[in-house]
């Protein structure tokens, strides 16, 4: 499993399975759930079989180096060997979640300019109804389906084609999405750091709900795995009573997602009269792919009685620029410490000038992993890049002397309020911290007088009313007056993305 000691730019996907698969082809690769919910378990070698099939249909059907192969999918051992056939033959594998509507759809294979689309309709009613919209027939490989390949599709030629494994499309939170092509070199050279930040071995079990189709499940999740030669306990979507009852039973050892997920996980335990997890194998917990406030932070530690570890990271940088450190407990909600092959810096948006530690300005950053662009949209990609191969990333953030970064926000969302700058997160964290609230989110509108006015959304623990009244009592003893929210309404729950985070343009659209 030593791959760090080749030259790592030459290595691509598919060569971490073939490392795992020479090695030892009949080691546990994959858990899923079979039928009557029996568990299944597939060897690398039965994962080989379908890859070996899937590469042959893929050349059958005229799919060239730098062609995009769109796979609308929900987690499987399908859609993992479709990556790893597509590494093969050197295709760009384009995941897209499959409960996107059919109109997200359909512009993302358009988007692509796909050859092909696949459907993983075994473990997906979505999955399967666009199978039905494409005209989708079965593949060689049984429960996948796989629409007519369009012959007008234009394979990328150059250098891209053979750099370039995978297009992950941005979830569109704020302004369109956008296809962020993240290279062979890039996302291996993740895989093998993340493995080593959380010393990941073979037998090691990830807990993998997090979507194949985002950078959090394909980077950190499945490449990292390859890398270590561990194994996946994988599920097509979060469910915190099956994730109890696989923490208890299943050997998890490693979990991670957004914190959302944990926020569910602790909602539920607290509806079932459960304070801590039975969980005799798990070691390592983290928290990523979005803010990370203290109140939960110290919620989940107290329930594991372990440190959650938390990190910045982003589709353009193929996973992690900062992560915590192992041996290290933290007992604050820094994202921790920069990984091997990456830069950041903290600079005044407006002039690019570096800011010395302890100031906020927008993060820039730039690496192994930084892609090389957005596919076929030169414009979007020249609005994020700046001289000396820097990505203007848009969030906020500041460096300690000791080189924590703490992210502050986002440049979009924050909010002016009387000449002061006002982050969302920072009243999420507070709002957050509330005795019934469960978790919030925080927007700013224009209002007549040219300021902005706050808007605050929260969700409430299991069994709790809505108390305005305390609740503004409280913030207005924690915030000064300029951060208070003008309006506070209460929701059932948030309009969330594939990777855990909250739609706030969805929510404001809709409330």
């Amino acid at each position: 499993m030593q791959l760090a000691r080749k030259d790592m730019t030459n290595v691509r996907i598919h060569d971490l399975f073939e490392n795992c698969l020479l090695g030892n082809p009949d080691r546990a690769f994959l858990h899923v759930r079979g039928p009557a919910e029996a568990p299944t378990t597939l060897t690398y070698a039965d994962v080989g079989v379908m890859v070996d099939a899937l590469q042959t249909e893929l050349t059958v059907e005229g799919v060239r180096p730098g062609d995009r192969v769109m796979i609308v999918a929900e987690n499987c051992p399908e859609h993992v060997a479709l990556i790893i056939a597509c590494s093969r033959i050197g295709a760009w594998s384009c995941g897209v979640n499959a409960r996107m509507a059919p109109g997200e759809i359909a512009a993302f294979a358009k988007k692509a300019d796909a050859r092909i689309v696949y459907f993983t309709a075994n473990v997906s009613a979505a999955a399967h109804a666009h199978a039905e919209r494409f005209e989708a027939r079965p593949s060689v490989v049984s429960g996948l389906l796989r629409s007519p390949t369009s012959t007008n599709a234009v394979a990328e030629t150059g250098p891209l084609a053979e750099k370039v494994a995978a297009i992950i499309f941005t979830s569109g939170t704020s302004g369109e999405p956008k296809g962020v092509m993240m290279t062979h070199e890039g996302v291996t050279h993740f895989g093998r750091v993340s493995a080593q930040s959380r010393a990941l071995g073979p037998e090691d079990r990830s807990y993998a709900y997090l979507p194949m189709t985002h950078i959090f499940g394909l980077g950190t999740i499945l490449v990292a795995s390859l890398y270590a030669g561990s194994a996946l306990l994988m599920r097509t979507a979060f469910d915190p009573e099956d994730a109890l009852e696989d923490l208890a039973n299943h050997g998890i050892t490693q979990l991670q997602g957004p914190p959302a997920l944990f926020s569910r996980l602790l909602s539920h335990m607290s509806r079932v009269g459960v304070a801590h997890p039975d969980a005799p194998a798990l070691r390592y917990i983290y928290a990523g792919a979005g803010p990370l406030d203290m109140a939960l932070k110290r919620r989940v530690e107290i329930a594991f009685n372990q440190s959650l570890h938390h990190g910045y990271g982003l589709s353009e940088y193929a996973g992690s620029v900062h992560v915590t450190r192992r041996d290290e407990w933290r007992r604050d909600t820094s994202a921790g410490y920069c990984f091997e092959g990456a830069e950041l810096r903290i600079v005044d948006p407006d002039s690019g000038r570096s800011l010395p530690s302890g100031e906020r300005g927008e993060i820039w950053l730039r690496g192994v992993g930084l892609m090389p662009g957005y596919f076929r949209d030169p414009a979007a990609t020249a609005t994020v890049m700046r001289n000396g191969g820097w990505y203007a990333s848009g969030d906020i953030g500041e460096l300690h002397d000791d080189g924590a970064l703490f992210v502050v926000g986002r440049l979009k969302e924050m909010i002016i309020r009387s000449g002061f700058n006002v982050y969302p997160a920072e009243i999420e964290s507070v709002l957050n911290a509330f005795p019934s609230v469960e978790r919030s989110a925080v927007v700013g509108r224009p209002a007549q007088d040219g300021n902005e006015s706050i808007e605050a959304y929260v969700q409430l623990r299991a069994g709790e009313a809505f108390d305005e009244a305390s609740l503004r009592g409280y913030l207005c003893e924690q915030l000064a007056p300029y951060k208070q929210p003008s309006v506070i309404q209460c929701v059932a729950e948030f309009p969330m993305s594939g990777s855990g985070k909250i739609l706030k343009k969805h929510l404001t659209a809709k409330l």
